[in-house]
């Protein structure tokens, strides 16, 4: 994870997603927990069965469903097979270059505001 700058990895057996592993988890599942580090696996760090969200998915869809159930990163498959990860902040990005573009259109066509 650090060599590839990530916070988190997705682990699968074939396509069958099995969990998730965070910075978070690695923290708390094995640092804080004084545990002997050297000797976990990513099955011991891991949460399992996380949630997934299918690549058709639209992007407010996506938003609403991470907040609701309360994650920051959601591995996206299609027919069942992983093909990426986003995270929270992939979207906030997103959104916030969709909003700043759609502010510019608006200033664009509006005239200019005089005060009264």
């Amino acid at each position: 994870m650090e060599d590839r700058k990530v916070g988190s990895v997705v682990v699968a057996d074939g396509d069958d997603i099995q969990g998730i592993v965070t910075d978070r988890d690695i923290a708390l599942k094995c640092v804080a927990a004084g545990g002997d580090t050297n000797g976990m696996t990513a099955r011991d760090a891991m949460t399992e069965r996380p949630f997934t969200v299918d690549a058709d998915v639209g992007v407010f869809d996506l938003f609403r469903q991470m907040r609701e159930h309360g994650v920051r990163r959601a591995p996206i498959t299609d027919g069942g097979r992983l093909t990426g990860i986003v995270t929270m902040d992939d979207l906030l990005v997103l959104l916030q270059d969709e909003m700043h573009e759609l502010t510019e259109i608006i200033r664009a066509e509006s005239p200019p505001y005089t005060p009264a």
